[in-house]
């Protein structure tokens, strides 16, 4: 027997129904930037498409591109969404992706799933420098990274900065000593020269510009102090054989893939030098049941999303929250296979991440 349809929560209201659909009803134009016709990385105009998808993620309307430069081959989202864009598709996002797939999955599509294992991963490659003063955390959500990494570095001081209101809850929580509100770009000037450490976990993908990003990333930190990086890694083996799939794709909030030897390049030019970098240990093993999980959520009934015209009947909610439970074990089991060839996936071309550390010199 089907479990019973849930009942209707705030985010389910008439009132927030209402006002999605009178923004769709403006078009969706609008949440892109123009087409560019060259790379935003090297300024080549030799550009193909490497990606052509909907929303996976939360079936949003709308169409997104990745193009790829034949010349550096750095990926980018183009169209490129706008801050409105941006606004539009992120809103409620963490809220609500754990209702549209199987229980569970949504951990692993976002890579939380074992997130304490890569953090100690991320803050122990730090252990080899002398210990910081003062860290930031850029894109630290709830703080879940400096919290964790305060274990190794019990001596340093952790602040977190995010585009998001959950920075105050991360500080509100005790996971970072100062909360700062805002785009590094926007508060680099205030912050000028305060840190240490600056770390950018899984951030640069999801900003307009990764450049102005680095630039900013120079200014506050002191002379001698290091910038740890992790990224999505495009030439990862997943990201032809599962196309769409692939989770780190992550369309339509990843507007940026940046080849290792591309970052590497654009640090050195920044005065930095590079002092370790690190395809292994950063390898995230969700590609498999990542993959699996968007394809069922795609092809169950559509959840009873605000921004559908008509909301979802009970019976289409009890059909799609059965599909959900019986499908959970096979994403379990794609998840086990994802840990079983983690120790192979790593050391070859299907490492899905890399690590970069660099020290500025000036």
């Amino acid at each position: 027997m089907a479990p019973a349809a849930p009942a209707p929560t705030p985010k389910d209201s008439a009132a927030r129904r209402s006002a999605y659909l009178s923004e769709l009803a403006q078009g969706i134009d609008r949440f892109h930037e123009p087409r560019r016709p060259d790379c935003p990385w090297c300024g080549s105009e030799r550009l193909r498409t490497r990606l052509r998808t909907t929303d996976l993620l939360q079936r949003r309307p709308g169409t997104f591109v990745v193009e790829e430069c034949h010349d550096c081959a750095h990926a980018f989202q183009n169209p490129r969404l706008s801050r409105e864009g941006l606004d539009f598709y992120y809103r409620d996002f963490h809220d609500e992706l754990g209702d549209w797939f199987p229980a569970g999955a949504a951990e692993r599509i976002l890579g939380t799933r074992g997130s304490r294992k890569r953090h100690l991963a991320g803050a122990r490659a730090m252990l080899r420098f002398p210990e910081a003063e003062s860290w930031l955390d850029v894109g630290t959500g709830h703080g879940h990274f400096p919290a964790v990494a305060k274990e190794l570095h019990p001596y340093t001081s952790f602040d977190g900065l995010d585009d998001s209101a959950r920075v105050h809850k991360a500080r509100t929580a005790g996971r970072i000593e100062e909360a700062h509100h805002g785009r590094l770009t926007d508060l680099a000037e205030r912050l000028k020269g305060r840190y240490d450490v600056v770390s950018m976990l899984h951030h640069l993908e999801h900003s307009a510009d990764p450049r102005e990003e680095l630039r900013a990333s120079t200014t506050v930190l002191r002379r001698g102090g290091h910038l740890l990086i992790e990224v999505p890694d495009p030439d990862c083996a997943f990201s032809s054989l599962l196309g769409r799939w692939w989770v780190s794709y992550f369309q339509p909030q990843h507007l940026h893939l940046m080849p290792l030897r591309n970052l590497l390049g654009e640090l050195e030019s920044l005065g930095y030098v590079i002092v370790a970098t690190d395809r292994r240990e950063p390898h995230v093993p969700t590609d498999l049941a990542g993959a699996l999980a968007l394809a069922i959520g795609h092809h169950l009934p559509a959840p009873d999303a605000p921004w559908h015209p008509e909301p979802a009947t009970g019976l289409q909610r009890g059909l799609r929250s059965a599909l959900l439970r019986a499908s959970s074990p096979l994403v379990a089991s794609a998840s086990a296979l994802d840990q079983l060839l983690a120790p192979v996936t790593r050391r070859t071309r299907f490492s899905n991440a890399y690590r970069i550390i660099a020290r500025r010199t000036w």
